[in-house]
């Protein structure tokens, strides 16, 4: 067997790797090697190249580590037995291998979208596509700590176009090859007007993902066993549904008189605000859990000696995403993926989920891991369901006792773990279910190998400046959250580099905590009366606190479903909804309606407004809904007087800050506490002074 060299590879536009068969990588083809960032140079590191390709692998479908992957026995298989997938990869590493950290870093792309740069990375312009941040370093951190970062598609039904990263994996058939059939329901929502769409389109989905296809384009003649499609309305998620008549739609575009077996025409148009509600009978599953096995294969050839990374002896695996790549990370560790398919070795020695609470639907026959978890939006799809936490816990509402690091536990194949979520996990994704009892009445410590740490005050992802400033704010109600990330992430980052590497532990997890009053039911949380106000020369409307959050139920999806592992198959659409509710928690504020607990940033240390992790849908769309993964930002008076004449509780920022001098005071002491923490690189605490110096009090992050 014929084995490329690294030194091949570094020289040669096309490179083929051949692995043996335990590591079930069989060949990796890097087809293009070029000079990454124009050939700009990083400090030590020096300069980077982007090396892009394709990994082919092979599962055993008869592997004890490979069954948890629903349908697998139901896949197609090659000439020695084995089911195949193709994945795209790509690889930023330093030109001279010498100056890495040695620290591969995985990145667990979202919807086929590549991260790590944008987010550990700071000024790169906010208009860049994810895909085209490799081109763009911003500040270069990640390189001039001589990080080397992998790319590789996990996700078989994104499709290709604006350089998304896809998967290959086959469609399952019965043992008979007839096609496998089954109700999908597929909760369709538009941000703009349309009479065509693809079956699969939603708030997060849509033109980027496939769809499955209809068994038949009829939807007015019944199935033979009587089943008939259905196409509902509702104005919020836990509104009456109204069914639409089968007259008024149909499958395929509204344009065209041939039937398509993925798309959907509805003659009135689907509408913003609404959701509509698709119910029909679906083939040709894709084996989706697959994506699991080529994170881990990959983890495991890439420690390999026959690796395109380049590296030294003491390199070590760590695996990094966002969102929905986050629930990847958590799913991967719940159902043993961490585990090299041999049974022996792990393949990621640490593990860096953002944003990610919840588990992810990936491995579920007509999976659609597309879909988020939020209040309004894909709120009945398998998101977020027992178990909750790291640590072990029973469960009184379904008797079952789990942790999602069991199956690692089981095999001493866990990762070190650093958990970062923002406060809008904690209002709309009940993430504080991973840190207390399923009940929310008292506080869990995370297991020797994991730290949790909230973000205070922080939405999903950082609202891009310039804010709007005219409402409709968006989809929300109120101006969404700009208070960034990055700063906190990196040095979580840096620290958990500094714990897989060097055995230096992070600090102590950072969460709010219901022994301190920091977390609280959300009916119990103080916040200020914010009214109506121009501040800025911006019209906002007064802050409209419900005190509700987003409750979670035990769902029953069927006889099929395995709870607990979140895989199987779904027979039951939509899922039967139980009356007994988890105990969801939220952060208490203070005076300002800031959060107490968590990692308060140096923004909210020395605040220039109020900052939430929750905000709601302008009127027009799911009133009163929480605004889907959006926060709120609402500024301070500039002046007492202005306040006093708005009727605002919140001091204003000259009472706050009555010179420069008393701000630049005020972030030089926020910095060098969080410094001191090891919750902000030094660096970076300069650079926050230095601008603070020179700009005086911001007008936004």
């Amino acid at each position: 067997m014929l084995r490329a060299t690294k030194r091949i590879l570094a020289f040669f536009a096309l490179a083929t790797i051949c692995t043996t068969a335990q590591a079930r990588i069989v060949r990796i083809e890097i087809a293009k090697t070029e000079p990454a960032f124009a050939g700009q140079t990083f400090g030590k590191a020096g300069a980077y190249e982007l090396l892009t390709g394709k990994a082919y692998g092979e599962l055993d479908p008869n592997a004890v580590t490979n069954s948890p992957i629903q349908d697998l026995s139901l896949a197609p298989r090659n000439a020695h037995g084995m089911v195949e997938y193709v994945t795209d990869i790509a690889i930023l590493r330093p030109a001279d291998p010498k100056q890495s950290n040695n620290i591969l870093l995985f990145n667990v792309i979202n919807r086929g979208n590549k991260g790590a740069v944008p987010l550990f990375n700071a000024d790169i312009p906010g208009d860049l596509a994810a895909n085209n941040a490799v081109r763009n370093p911003g500040d270069g951190w990640l390189q001039k700590q001589g990080y080397t970062t992998i790319w590789f598609g996990w996700q078989g039904d994104v499709l290709p176009g604006l350089d998304r990263m896809t998967l290959k994996v086959p469609v399952a058939h019965n043992k008979d090859g007839s096609p496998i059939t089954g109700i999908v329901r597929s909760e369709i929502v538009v941000t703009a007007p349309a009479t065509t769409v693809n079956l699969s389109t939603d708030w997060f989905t849509g033109l980027a993902h496939a769809s499955y296809p209809t068994v038949s384009t009829d939807n007015k003649t019944p199935l033979a066993d009587g089943f008939l499609p259905t196409l509902t309305v509702r104005s919020r998620e836990n509104a009456p549904r109204t069914p639409i008549a089968a007259t008024e739609w149909k499958f395929g575009g509204c344009d065209d008189a041939t039937p398509s077996a993925t798309q959907i025409c509805l003659k009135s148009g689907f509408q913003p605000g609404h959701q509509y509600e698709l119910l029909y009978r679906a083939k040709d599953p894709l084996v989706l859990g697959i994506g699991f096995a080529v994170a881990r294969d990959l983890g495991v050839f890439m420690k390999s000696d026959q690796s395109p990374t380049v590296h030294g002896p003491r390199v070590k695996t760590l695996i990094t995403g966002t969102s929905q790549s986050g629930r990847f990370i958590r799913t991967m560790l719940l159902l043993g993926f961490n585990r090299n398919e041999s049974g022996a070795g792990k393949a990621f020695d640490a593990a860096l989920p953002h944003i990610g609470g919840g588990l992810l639907a990936l491995n579920v026959r007509f999976a659609a891991p597309g879909r988020g978890w939020n209040d309004q939006i894909d709120h009945l799809y398998p998101a977020y369901e027992f178990p909750f936490s790291y640590t072990r816990q029973t469960d009184p509402l379904t008797g079952r006792t789990a942790g999602v690091l069991d199956a690692c536990l089981s095999t001493n194949t866990c990762p070190l773990i650093v958990h970062a979520a923002t406060v809008l996990e904690v209002w709309e994704g009940r993430q504080s279910l991973g840190f207390t009892d399923p009940l929310g009445m008292r506080d869990v410590a995370d297991p020797p190998n994991v730290r949790t740490y909230i973000m205070a005050s922080t939405q999903h992802a950082p609202a891009p400046l310039p804010l709007p400033t005219k409402a409709p704010f968006g989809s929300c109600y109120q101006q969404s959250n700009p208070n960034p990330h990055t700063w906190t992430v990196r040095a979580l980052l840096d620290d958990l580099t500094g714990w897989v590497r060097d055995g230096v532990k992070p600090p102590p997890s950072q969460t709010p905590t219901i022994a301190a009053g920091t977390l609280v039911a959300p009916d119990a949380v103080h916040f200020p009366s914010i009214p109506a106000n121009g501040y800025g020369g911006v019209d906002r409307p007064a802050v409209r606190f419900l005190g509700v959050h987003n409750p979670l139920p035990v769902f029953d999806r069927g006889p099929g479903y395995k709870a607990g592992l979140i895989s199987g198959v779904v027979t039951k659409e939509p899922p039967g909804i139980g009356t007994a509710r988890y105990g969801a928690l939220v952060p208490q504020v203070d005076a300002d309606g800031n959060d107490i607990g968590g990692i308060r940033n140096v923004y909210i240390q020395a605040p220039i407004g109020t900052y939430t992790g929750w905000n709601l849908f302008r009127d027009d769309w799911f009133t009163n809904g929480f605004c889907t993964l959006g926060g709120s930002f609402v500024p301070f008076a500039a002046t007492k007087a202005e306040r006093e004449k708005t009727g605002d509780p919140r001091l204003s920022l000259e009472e706050r800050y009555p010179n420069k001098e008393a701000y630049v005071a005020a972030v030089t002491k926020a910095a060098q506490s969080l410094v001191a923490g090891r919750l902000l690189l030094p660096e970076d605490a300069n650079r926050l002074i230095a601008e603070a110096e020179a700009k005086g009090v911001r007008s936004g992050p």
